[in-house]
């Protein structure tokens, strides 16, 4: 007799089937959200907790605090005002990040991430005198990264949002960044700078690795800190040649050229569906790049 699995069986598969990347972003900020909630109001001495995080973790817009503490740059972006803030940056990484992980590769994924969220507060203080400066949290600068990466790389994809027909990828994103233009200023409670700032380094960072640029190499020294391995310690063994597969298909936007090429991108596509995008070589990268223009 089939037995369907519990409810709690259910989520954690779910859960696990989500890229590794985006997996490790939504169970971080919920955990810190948790905390928030539940424990916020404890007392540490003369502060609370969440006063405490806010006080050592938040982003200040200060000149001197922001050089002398660096760390705020990343941690700010796990910290969340209240549970809409959450949801909803959580939703639109979910909905579009996973495309983007998918297509990118880990690494890449999250150098466009954690750059357009540091990104949108170095934008911030740059232009706060315009505007006032204050002190941040949220993911939504980095999450904002991401939605333009995903309206660059799909930007005919059809997002369904409440009440209204499917609209292009493209459209949906060009119209959040422009109510934040609106929006700027305003006084609402909302680092509007930070969500552009974000924006833009996205933009940035996503037409730089079209060009060609590797950004994986700003995490593998990272990586190699606690896993040579993982940081390409081990040198990748060369691919052997194989036949060509017509059932094989591209990541992201690149499409099938040349026959004359078609077995060299046979094999490129080949090791991205068993290693993924990064395991490439600078090389392989640049000649994926080369042939998916060829069109």
């Amino acid at each position: 007799m089939y037995q369907q699995d519990s409810f709690w069986e259910a989520f954690k598969r779910g859960f696990m089937r989500m890229p590794t990347i985006i997996r490790t972003l939504i169970a971080i900020n919920v955990i810190v959200f948790l905390v928030q909630a539940l424990f916020g109001g404890i007392r540490i001495g003369e502060s609370s907790v969440n006063e405490f995080l806010l006080t050592w973790f938040g982003f200040s817009s200060e000149f001197t605090t922001a050089v002398t503490q660096p760390w705020r740059f990343v941690t700010y972006m796990f910290l969340h005002g209240g549970g809409f803030h959450l949801i909803f940056n959580m939703l639109w990484l979910w909905w579009m990040g996973r495309a983007v992980e998918e297509g990118l590769g880990p690494r890449t994924f999250s150098v466009i991430y954690f750059g357009a969220g540091i990104g949108g507060v170095l934008v911030h203080m740059a232009l706060g005198f315009l505007f006032g400066y204050s002190n941040v949290i949220g993911a939504s600068g980095a999450v904002y990264g991401i939605m333009v990466a995903f309206a660059y790389m799909y930007p005919k994809m059809p997002i369904m949002l409440l009440l209204l027909p499917p609209i292009e990828a493209r459209f949906v994103v060009a119209g959040l960044i422009a109510f934040g233009v609106l929006f700027v200023g305003s006084g609402d409670g909302i680092a509007h700078l930070v969500h552009l700032g974000g924006a833009g380094f996205g933009y940035l960072l996503i037409k730089a690795h079209y060009k060609g640029v590797d950004l994986s190499k700003f995490v593998r020294p990272i990586e190699k800190i606690w896993n040579p391995d993982l940081a390409g310690g081990k040198k990748t063994k060369k691919a052997k040649k194989s036949p060509k597969n017509k059932k094989m298909y591209s990541v992201s936007d690149v499409e099938i050229v040349e026959e004359t090429s078609q077995s060299e991108l046979d094999e490129i596509l080949e090791k991205i569906s068993k290693e993924g995008y990064d395991a490439l070589t600078a090389e392989e990268k640049r000649k994926l790049f080369d042939l998916s223009k060829k069109n």
